[in-house]
C-alpha cells in the first residue's frame, strides 16, 4: 500500500512539475520519507531532479531571467545544498522528518497567506543570493527547497515560461552540488541510483499530463488540489513522528 502511495506521489509530482515547472520534490519527498526515511528520500530524488531539470532548463533557456540574477540565485543554491547535506547526515531522523513536514507547511502557509504579494524587481535582485542559499540548505537537508525558492519566484509574478526556465537552472545547480556531496557522505549507492531512475520514470510519465492540465485547468484550481494533497502528506509525517 505504501509503495503504491509513493509511486502515485511521484506521478503527481511529475504532473505538478509539468504544469508549473516545479513541485515534484514537494510531493515526492514526504511520500518517500514515509516509505523509507529522509536520507533515502533525498538520495533517491537527486538524480531525477538533476535529469528532469536539465531537460527543462535547456527547453526554456531563452525565457530565464538575466545572467546576474541566475548566478546569484543558483550559486547560493549550490553552496546551500552542500551545507544542507551536512545537516542531513548530522541530524536525527525524527528531526529531519519534522523539518520536511515544517517545510511543506511553511510552503502552504506562504502560498495561502500572501497570494497577491508582488516582490519588486530591484528587491528580488538583492535577495537572490540569500534566498538561493536558504533554498539550497532546505533542499540538501530535506529534499524540499520550495518554501524559499518557489515562493520567492512566485512573489515576482514571473510569466510561466520565465518561471520554469529560471527555477530549472536553480534546481540543476543544487543537484550538481548534492550528487557528489551525497556520494562523499555515503548516502548514494547503486540501490538509491536504481530507485532514482525508477522515480524519474514515474515523474516523466506525469509531466506530459501536467502540461495538458495546465492548458485546461485554471491555475487556482490546480493549486488548491496540490496544496490539499501536501497538507495531508505533512500531517501524516507529523503523526508518524508523534507515534
Amino acid at each position: 500500500m505504501e509503495l503504491t502511495f509513493a509511486l502515485l506521489a511521484l506521478f503527481l509530482g511529475g504532473v505538478m512539475k509539468g504544469a508549473t515547472g516545479a513541485g515534484a520534490p514537494v510531493i515526492a519527498a514526504p511520500a518517500l520519507t514515509m516509505l523509507f526515511n529522509v536520507q533515502t528520500a533525498v538520495a533517491v530524488l537527486v538524480v531525477p531532479n538533476l535529469l528532469s531539470n536539465i531537460w527543462q532548463a535547456w527547453q526554456f533557456r531563452s525565457h530565464a531571467l538575466n545572467r546576474r540574477f541566475l548566478l546569484l540565485f543558483a550559486g547560493g543554491g549550490f553552496l546551500g545544498a552542500i551545507l544542507g547535506t551536512w545537516l542531513l547526515v548530522a541530524l536525527r531522523q525524527e528531526v529531519l522528518a519534522l523539518m520536511v513536514a515544517s517545510a511543506v507547511i511553511a510552503y502552504i502557509a506562504l502560498r495561502l497567506s500572501r497570494p497577491d504579494w508582488i516582490l519588486a524587481s530591484a528587491m528580488a535582485q538583492s535577495a537572490s543570493a540569500p534566498v538561493g542559499l536558504l533554498g539550497g540548505v532546505l533542499q540538501g537537508a530535506t529534499g524540499i527547497s520550495a518554501p524559499a525558492s518557489i515562493t520567492f519566484l512566485n512573489a515576482m509574478r514571473l510569466p510561466r515560461l520565465t518561471f520554469i526556465g529560471t527555477i530549472a537552472i536553480f534546481f540543476v545547480a543544487m543537484s550538481l552540488a548534492q550528487l557528489p556531496a551525497l556520494w562523499v557522505v555515503g548516502l548514494i549507492d547503486l540501490r538509491s541510483l536504481a530507485l532514482g531512475l525508477g522515480a524519474l520514470g514515474m515523474i516523466g510519465l506525469g509531466m506530459p499530463v501536467g502540461n495538458w492540465l495546465a492548458r485546461r485547468w485554471s491555475p487556482k484550481a490546480f493549486d488548491r488540489v496540490m496544496l490539499g494533497l501536501l497538507a495531508l502528506l505533512a500531517l501524516r509525517l507529523v503523526f508518524d513522528v508523534a507515534v
